[in-house]
């Protein structure tokens, strides 16, 4: 693990730390948070969030950001890397009572130097629309509180429009909404477009055309965050109990399913491609899901309470060539791989190359982050022999230590890279590949030997256990009996948790029926990646992570949103 020295230090907060790329540094003079820089005292309030756009203003200065902290909303001009902050002049600066927001979302598509459109969820449900540069208040939905009187966890606009926007509340509800609509004066009447498993879509009945244009109710407790895919066709949504469910957005059919190894999913992102979802939520763990074969790929530990917030860093996810040429990425290529649209020799074309066999073979990793409750941000590395497990691994990376490593040759079976494959052995090769443990210490697996048979004949079946377990002698070596009590405490928690699966019936799903099945695999079943870094970074439990070109910003819930220089940007 990357957590240096003992005792005291490590209760240090780290101001810097350094990964293959180089060393990554915070900038004091660029911390923004109340004007008086008084840590705020974020006992019962929601949680600080932080929102960009960027207006594309002559002066090359075109960012800004958005933040709340308790009853109070800033909106700034945000100087990143170059300038000190200067918090004595917020553009824009609001105090709200008997409600506090809970969240914002800039329209990046309507942004200009003279005004933008940014969303406003509140604790009592409402959603404002405001122009923080023209200092208007255009519109308040929800007003009456007679579409959801619960939470609003999450408001984002429908990605290419310049007028929907979808709004999920502590209720399990989410809203589309039109800007131009009105609420209407009373409750809506609804009527069901289209019902599936745990999740139900209804229509707004009424003569004149009002809001909200659609209702969705998914799963059971609050939907605590969504977000749509780069290509904006798809919605993941991570819910309380403990569902990651991923729809099409436009023809609102269920695409896949997962559940967190026990608890609720706090919050959910999609890889810059498109082609996995990372999770992380009250079991502690990141867990990376793929979006083609609809199963969980990886889980990775390094937290050591709730993760409220994972995301990709689209900077830093590299490709290369089979010559060894890493290349950091050049604006059009990240880009590209940013908006996940098509253009011809993109990182997302060679992304694909990678799935092609008759090209050069392309090696490719994925970065992403996350931060805690336990204030620390890890960094984390996906990398080819996480995400195709069955091939050679001499392209494996350095940082990545694949213990055991007896997997087949390329053409002794298998299946290419770019299938599901459910089987990876062949008569002619009795001996599994092991399950890889991505930047990893020795560390113990827990052996499905013990379970019952009957459990793995189902597990074998429904083509879950793809990976074998260590061999015993390494299995002894490195059976820690930490690890072995926190595998054993999960599952023993995991039992508890109630996940209502069937919304008709309202019946509840025993989770020991979930787990070890596609929906939940053993922790033993997938591989456990370890984080690059992992680093307490706050005092108070973190609540924002976002990578931008030249930075990574974070904030806690003091109030203190803290920029870190990428290496080589200071």
């Amino acid at each position: 693990m990357a957590a240096e020295g003992g005792g005291k230090e490590m209760n240090e907060i780290k101001t810097q730390f350094t990964t293959r790329e180089g060393l990554y540094k915070l900038l004091s003079h660029s911390e923004y948070s109340r004007p008086n820089r008084v840590p705020f005292n974020s006992q019962g309030s929601n949680p600080v969030r932080v929102s960009f756009v960027n207006v594309n203003d002559q002066s090359g200065n075109g960012d800004r950001l958005c933040f709340n902290v308790g009853r109070e909303l800033y909106f700034y001009i945000y100087k990143g890397v170059r300038k000190a902050a200067d918090l004595s002049k917020p553009i824009d600066k609001r105090i709200y009572k008997g409600t506090q927001p809970t969240c914002h979302d800039f329209n990046h598509l309507t942004a200009t130097a003279e005004s933008v459109s940014l969303l406003v969820g509140f604790s009592a449900g409402q959603v404002q629309l405001i122009d923080p540069i023209k200092k208007e208040t255009s519109k308040l939905f929800n007003e009456e509180r007679l579409i959801d009187k619960s939470r609003v966890t999450c408001v984002k606009w429908v990605p290419g429009s310049e007028s929907l926007f979808l709004v999920a509340h502590s209720s399990g509800n989410m809203y589309l909404y039109n800007v131009e609509h009105t609420c209407g004066t009373t409750a809506p009447h609804y009527q069901l477009l289209k019902q599936g498993e745990s999740f139900a879509v209804h229509t707004c009945k009424s003569k004149s055309t009002r809001n909200p244009l659609l209702k969705w109710t998914v799963g059971e407790g609050a939907l605590n965050e969504f977000a749509f895919s780069p290509d904006g066709k798809f919605l993941a949504c991570v819910s309380q109990d403990g569902f990651l469910r991923v729809f099409n957005f436009d023809s609102v059919e269920l695409h896949g399913t997962m559940k967190s190894y026990f608890g609720g999913l706090l919050c959910v992102c999609w890889s810059p491609d498109g082609k996995y979802i990372v999770t992380g939520g009250e079991d502690d763990l990141v867990t990376v899901w793929s979006f083609v074969d609809c199963r969980v790929i990886a889980r990775g530990h390094g937290h050591k309470s709730w993760v409220s917030v994972v995301a990709f860093d689209p900077y830093t996810t590299s490709v290369e060539e089979s010559e060894p040429m890493e290349f950091s990425g050049s604006d059009e290529d990240f880009q590209d791989l940013h908006f996940g649209r098509d253009r011809a020799n993109s990182t997302q074309s060679r992304l694909s190359k990678r799935n092609s066999t008759d090209s050069r073979p392309v090696s490719v990793t994925y970065r992403f982050g996350s931060v805690g409750q336990d204030t620390q941000l890890c960094l984390w590395d996906l990398t080819e022999d996480i995400l195709f497990p069955h091939q050679p691994l001499s392209r494996a990376r350095t940082h990545t230590n694949v213990m055991n490593a007896t997997s087949p040759p390329a053409g002794s079976g298998g299946t290419n890279p770019g299938s599901n494959g459910n089987s990876i052995t062949t008569p002619g090769n009795s001996v599994p590949p092991p399950l890889p443990r991505s930047n990893s210490l020795p560390h113990s697996a827990v052996s499905n030997a013990g379970s019952k048979s009957s459990v793995m004949d189902g597990a074998i079946a429904s083509g879950v256990s793809k990976f074998a377990t260590l061999s015993l002698h390494d299995r002894k070596e490195r059976h820690h009996e930490k690890d072995h009590k926190r595998n054993h405490s999960m599952g023993h928690i995991s039992s508890k948790s109630s996940d209502k699966l069937n919304l008709v019936t309202k019946t509840k799903t025993d989770p020991a029926k979930t787990l070890g099945t596609p929906l939940c695999p053993r922790m033993e079943d997938v591989p456990l990646l370890e984080p690059l870094i992992c680093k307490k970074i706050a005092h108070e439990r973190l609540t924002v992570l976002i990578f931008l070109e030249d930075c990574i910003v974070t904030a806690c819930q003091e109030g203190f949103i803290c920029t870190w220089a990428r290496p080589g940007k200071v």
